[in-house]
């Protein structure tokens, strides 16, 4: 396993886009994102702790040199690893939450949408802010203040979702409360689905919580 020591190397040049066609993204921008996407795919399974340099730049394709040209060391790219979830799953939260804000609907989309991700990758694959929450005690202190803040993102999304539906008499409870209860319940049941190899956390979970916004 590689040392996630930090290191420093020069700015590559960036390539000159044909004429007539439509500009390529940079070189540099496109091994960054690899990078990052190598990265969720292995902490969303194997967490911060337990992955290695290697793993990431085998997945990535980015060559062992490269990778301090882009982030400082394992505390900066995990910083930038919590912050594409965040962004990941907001975009999603929006997609399902504000096309539809009445419940259950959307609610019930996006769980049916969660199963089936983690069903399509054996269950193996969870929450990147949930493992990382799991694991504080061995990460970076800064870490706990943008995991918090990533989940007080979403629960804010949710409440607004529910608040918009209470027009409509559904439901009756607080939204602020309401959107902590499901986010709560909601990382616990991913762990579980993970734990177990199973959609029935999930299940349960979704089960209960529907009930809740059912009027």
């Amino acid at each position: 396993m590689i040392s996630w020591t930090a290191r420093s190397r020069k700015s590559h040049a960036h390539r000159r886009p044909r004429r007539g066609r439509p500009p390529r993204p940079p070189e540099e921008a496109e091994a960054r994102q690899r990078l990052i996407r190598a990265g969720l795919i292995h902490l969303t399974e194997k967490g911060y702790t337990a992955t290695g340099l290697d793993e990431i730049l085998r997945e990535a394709r980015v060559p062992k040199g490269s990778f301090y040209h882009y982030f400082d060391g394992k505390p900066a790219f995990g910083a930038a690893l919590i912050e594409a979830y965040h962004q990941y799953f907001a975009a999603r939260l929006d997609r399902f939450l504000t096309d539809d804000p009445c419940p259950p609907r959307p609610h019930r989309r996006l769980h049916r949408r969660r199963r089936r991700g983690m069903a399509r990758h054996g269950f193996r694959r969870g929450c990147l802010v949930g493992n990382l929450g799991q694991e504080m005690g061995a990460l970076p202190e800064d870490f706990r203040a943008r995991l918090s803040a990533v989940l007080q993102d979403w629960q804010a999304r949710t409440a607004t979702c529910l608040r918009a539906a209470q027009t409509t008499g559904a439901p009756s409870q607080d939204p602020d409360q309401l959107a902590a209860f499901f986010w709560i319940g909601w990382e616990g049941a991913v762990l579980r689905a993970k734990l177990d190899r199973s959609a029935a956390p999930l299940h349960t979970f979704a089960q209960g919580f529907l009930a809740l916004l059912t009027p």
